[in-house]
């Protein structure tokens, strides 16, 4: 397949919002070249997002498309890949989105397993509602409403592979969109990956966090290298600890766990979509009586 398979500009006149520079235009152009290599066409995959500056992504792609409430994009991407598990189901999220409000949906996806990806686009910041600090921000980091008299943010920053891991998700891994050829490969391989996989994916805010710069994540951060066991949990969990040089790469993946989809009840006994099933009235009727008590 070719990336203009999802191109919309052909299509439609649309502006896209977000500000020049902005790391979302790379994950956008990033991802068009991963699902294009992937040979996944358009109607076969959803892509869900919330609310936020990264939840704009399926706004410019021509495939199916959810956009939720804030911090829900993941239980709308569940409930696509229960009642169709032959779609390929991506949700799309912020830092704040996804680790803020969508904090509790987050945990709870993890246990379940699901055979979805997420991408959450990680600028330590809160880029649509001007600017405040998010989950993943540094301690310290001045904004207008976090100050605390010139002593800025005061929480300890969230780390979300960290507890990933320790969830034991079955695929968990960080890029940098700075360096596309790498994300796209690591898109590509959580999305390959059977059950729930996390992409943490660094994006510069080049408006609201002028810290977190493109220069500031090529020195900060640093590739995985081969000889990590990407099976190895405790090893994986060292790795989501480091903060004086944040890793890149895949930490771990557990090939062995099911997918939520694998242990529905309603596909035990008849492997047919849910969404293909034609609607049996009659039972539909006794059941509804059995719990009203009509």
């Amino acid at each position: 397949m070719d990336v203009s398979d999802y191109e919309i500009m052909n299509t439609v006149s649309y502006d896209i919002a977000w500000c020049p520079g902005c790391g979302n235009y790379g994950i956008l152009n990033t991802l068009k070249r991963a699902l294009s290599e992937l040979s996944i066409r358009p109607q076969d995959l959803v892509i869900v997002s919330g609310i936020g500056q990264a939840a704009k992504i399926p706004h410019y792609l021509r495939t199916n498309a959810f956009n939720g409430l804030h911090g829900r994009a993941l239980p709308a991407a569940v409930a696509i890949k229960a009642v169709n598990p032959s779609l390929t189901v991506i949700a799309e999220s912020g830092d704040g989105c996804m680790y803020g409000e969508g904090g509790n949906h987050l945990t709870h996806t993890i246990l379940r397993n699901p055979d979805i990806a997420l991408f959450v686009h990680d600028n330590m910041v809160y880029g649509l509602t001007k600017g405040q600090a998010s989950p993943t921000s540094a301690r310290g980091f001045e904004t207008p409403l976090q100050t605390a008299d010139r002593g800025g943010y005061s929480n300890e920053p969230f780390n979300p592979l960290a507890l990933a891991i320790a969830m034991d998700a079955s695929f968990v891994a960080r890029a940098f969109i700075g360096d596309s050829e790498q994300t796209k490969e690591l898109m590509k391989a959580a999305i390959e990956h059977k059950g729930f996989a996390l992409l943490d994916i660094f994006q510069p805010c080049v408006t609201y966090n002028r810290i977190n710069t493109y220069e500031w994540f090529k020195k900060h951060t640093y590739y995985i290298d081969d000889s990590h066991d990407s099976r190895d949990r405790i090893a994986a969990f060292r790795l989501a600890l480091e903060t004086e040089k944040l890793p890149l790469g895949v930490f771990y993946i557990n090939p062995n766990k099911p997918t939520f989809e694998e242990g529905t009840g309603v596909y035990r006994a008849n492997k047919d979509p849910v969404c293909m099933r034609s609607l049996d009235k009659e039972r539909l009727a006794r059941l509804i009586e059995s719990k009203t008590g009509a």
